[in-house]
């Protein structure tokens, strides 16, 4: 009687190696655009962050002066705001309005940010709502 002595090699056929890059391929493409969403947010909340300390340092203003600034940082800076300087070389802050009313607050990134500039981050003081970079809506 003749044995079969087919000796069994170890390893991985072509076939299961390409089935796992597959899978592994598939799961980045879906992990990478919310890794990517999870990254503008953690940058528009630096500017989310100061853009509220700026909403509150206006509302003082308007309560000593009786009008509500138009500038950041000749009418708010230093006396009611204090913002980090990382903060200020990141993003370019501008109040919408003033005199009678603010309608808006923006922030608009620099070429410091490592994201790039032109990124926009806006807060409505009507409805107290942020839109744009980081948010549900891009500019």
């Amino acid at each position: 009687m003749k044995q079969n002595l087919r000796t069994r090699e170890s390893g991985f056929t072509l076939i299961e190696v390409l089935v796992v890059v597959i899978i592994v391929a598939i799961l980045a493409a879906v992990a990478f655009p919310i890794y990517q969403n999870y990254v503008k947010g953690a940058y528009a909340s630096d500017a989310q962050s100061a853009i509220g300390s700026i909403w509150n340092a206006a509302q003082m203003y308007y309560q000593d002066r009786g009008e509500w600034p138009d500038d950041v940082e000749g009418q708010l800076e230093p006396k009611y705001i204090q913002m980090k300087s990382a903060t200020k070389r990141q993003w370019v802050f501008t109040i919408i309005g003033g005199g009678d009313g603010i309608s808006e607050i923006t922030a608009l990134s620099t070429e410091e940010m490592k994201q790039g500039a032109g990124h926009e981050v806006r807060y409505e003081t009507e409805n107290g709502r942020f839109t744009g970079y980081g948010f549900d809506e891009e500019e």
